[in-house]
């Protein structure tokens, strides 16, 4: 149960917003619907986060599982529940998704690509101080702009299962 109410989307001032959200979500999820309670808070999450999930160059599949990963190795049960049909979506099987929790372990459910991925995902979320064998290995692998992009979805996502974890959202909430 969330740790405040969630916010009022009736307002007439809310409107805009609102209508906004479910243009680019579908609906108003949890997340948006706490971040309502600053309407300047939300609008701005949802243009940046637009952009990383819909606009960068980065491959859906790398992104969603540096996103699903992130959701393990931060306890965000809410950002797994709405990225895993996501990154199923993209391409990813339930197999490497169950493997998540112990990738290094899983053998060839992933590539070497996901590997290095995962291990710069690791080390994002984990230490913060990436060591720079590791972000050459991606670099190597990606260039310069998805590498980029790949860091900046990685600090996304992790500034997005703090939120969560802070204000305790969960899918079954009431509202």
């Amino acid at each position: 149960m969330a740790r405040i109410p969630y916010a009022n989307l009736s307002a007439p001032e809310a409107q805009p917003l609102v209508q906004r959200i479910v243009a680019e979500r579908g609906s108003v999820l949890h997340l948006y619907q706490m971040l309502m309670h600053s309407p300047p808070l939300a609008e701005g999450w949802l243009g940046f986060m637009t952009k990383v999930r819909q606009q960068l160059s980065l491959p859906g599949d790398l992104r969603e599982l540096v996103i699903m990963r992130i959701a393990h190795l931060n306890g965000a049960p809410y950002e797994a529940d709405q990225h895993a049909p996501i990154a199923l979506k993209e391409g990813l099987a339930q197999a490497q998704l169950e493997a998540l929790a112990d990738w290094r372990a899983a053998g060839e459910r992933f590539t070497p690509l996901q590997r290095e991925v995962l291990a710069l995902c690791d080390a994002m979320t984990r230490e913060v101080h990436v060591d720079a064998a590791v972000v050459q290995a991606v670099r190597a692998r990606l260039g310069e702009r998805q590498l980029v992009e790949l860091v900046g979805t990685i600090a996304s996502y992790n500034m997005v299962s703090r939120f969560l974890e802070a204000l305790q959202i969960h899918s079954d909430d009431p509202r």
